[in-house]
């Protein structure tokens, strides 16, 4: 005789392993994120009908705004600058902090640095938790960074207990786990780095955290499009979620602000990286220029926002042979179609350059990527440059967006990437209409700010700079 399941009695259901999605059955590929073989079975708790929830006496009353204290919520300088910058000034008690990047990028390096930084200076223990190293790897990079002081513990688990443990122990002030996809919560289904145990050791760090008022910082691996692997709720849980950028064959690194609950989420910090170590750059617009004894044709300088950094980089254009069928446009640091788009305006709109038939390549110097519009004016006149064997001047730099009619059109932050150019040297800008100085206003001391309407107006301009 068969009977039917009661409501209290636990239920099969299915996960996607990747992305948490729930569907009502097994599949071989999850519908929301697409992976394969990424649906597990798993048991889901008991299904109780709905209940009346009763009041109860809260933990700690509710208090006038104007009464409570900011004190304790202020953050504390981690004495890595860059870091600081992007965090708003540095660490606050019981704040999660989420970095995440892709293997090699740099991150254990980096927070090593900023836990000997905490201890040396903070005047609290740092505790680094790795679950990926033992502590005698931990040690040698440690000793090949500098990074050794009496207040930094070191620590290899993978269970969460352990680490609770651990925080007894020390009692730290900075914790750093490395990373939260190696540990795992005792009494919670799946395996470490799967979606169930990310969500519950994410949820119990960030308890402990605001309990005890530890800083907390929690390393991420990220999938192969670069997102934050494991399930979207870790990236709300954390209070502050950080990406570690950077080309393995360039030593420049970007830690970008993605969510910050403490300051603005749009700041960007440079580091360069050493055989010893990684160090912050407070001034990396340096290495985007390449210095020129005399002036080459098909350059021109910009200034590209990373989130509120002004930089200020150099484009290079060469245009190729004449070659039949389809020539090649090969970018470099840039994208690819807005390329395309100012190769068809140049083409359509200035009768002296003809592309159609010519290899472009394009490049940014230093191996930083520009993908915003503001690039356009210095990528056309870089390209019309190295077309008509023209040398741009030396002091010249240019921003704005390049329509489709041949229009520069307005751009943000001009005034922010003015001052930055006229502190580096440059002499003459060339900015959309509308962006320069208005009424009462000053350019930038040494600097002559020009606005040009349209794309050829912007080549005559340039090539008259070029002259003085």
């Amino acid at each position: 005789m068969t009977t039917s399941r009661t409501k209290s009695e636990p239920r099969t259901a299915y996960q996607c392993d990747a992305c948490g999605h729930q569907p009502p059955k097994w599949l071989g590929r999850c519908p929301e994120c697409h992976e394969w073989g990424s649906i597990i079975e798993v048991t889901a708790g008991p299904v109780v009908s709905g209940r009346v929830v009763s009041s109860r006496m809260p933990s700690e009353p509710a208090r006038p705004i104007a009464t409570i204290s900011a004190a304790p919520a202020r953050a504390v300088p981690s004495g890595v600058s860059e870091l600081d910058r992007v965090l708003g000034g540095g660490l606050v008690p019981g704040a999660v902090i989420l970095l995440a990047g892709e293997p090699g990028v740099g991150k254990s390096t980096l927070l090593l640095d900023v836990a000997q930084q905490w201890a040396a200076g903070a005047g609290t223990p740092s505790l680094v938790v790795s679950g990926e190293e033992s502590v005698s790897q931990v040690r040698l990079r440690a000793e090949r960074l500098g990074a050794l002081h009496d207040r930094l513990y070191l620590a290899s688990e993978s269970d969460l207990g352990a680490v609770i443990g651990h925080l007894d122990a020390v009692k730290p002030g900075l914790l750093i786990i490395d990373s939260v996809q190696t540990i795992s919560a005792p009494g919670t289904e799946g395996v470490p780095g799967g979606v169930t145990q990310v969500r519950a050791v994410t949820a119990a760090l960030v308890s402990l955290a605001k309990e005890r008022g530890v800083a907390t910082v929690l390393v991420g691996h990220v999938t192969k499009d670069g997102s934050v692997a494991g399930p979207r709720v870790l990236e709300h849980l954390v209070d502050v979620v950080l990406h570690f950028e950077g080309d393995k064959h360039s030593s420049l690194r970007l830690v970008r602000g993605v969510k910050n609950r403490y300051g603005a989420a749009d700041e960007v910090g440079c580091f360069e990286m050493h055989e010893s170590g990684i160090v912050s750059l407070a001034d990396p617009s340096g290495l985007f220029l390449t210095r020129y004894n005399e002036p080459v044709p098909g350059t021109c300088v910009t200034v590209a926002m990373e989130g509120r950094r002004a930089m200020v980089t150099e484009v290079q254009a060469l245009i190729g042979a004449t070659v039949q069928g389809s020539p090649r446009r090969t970018v470099s640091g840039l994208d690819s179609a807005r390329l395309a788009m100012v190769l068809a305006v140049l083409q359509r709109r200035m009768e002296k350059i003809k592309l159609h038939d010519k290899e472009v390549f394009a490049a940014t110097v230093g191996g930083i990527k520009i993908t915003e519009p503001s690039a356009d004016l210095a990528m056309a006149l870089a390209v019309a440059s190295g077309a008509l064997n023209l040398a741009m001047a030396p002091h010249l730099m240019a921003v704005g967006e390049v329509g489709l009619t041949g229009e520069v059109r307005r751009v943000g932050a001009v005034g922010r990437r003015l001052a930055e150019a006229a502190r580096l040297g440059f002499k003459f800008a060339l900015v959309p209409p509308g962006c320069g100085p208005g009424k009462g206003d000053n350019p930038p001391k040494g600097m002559r700010v020009v606005e040009v309407g349209d794309l050829q107006s912007a080549v005559q301009w340039a090539a008259r700079a070029s002259a003085e």
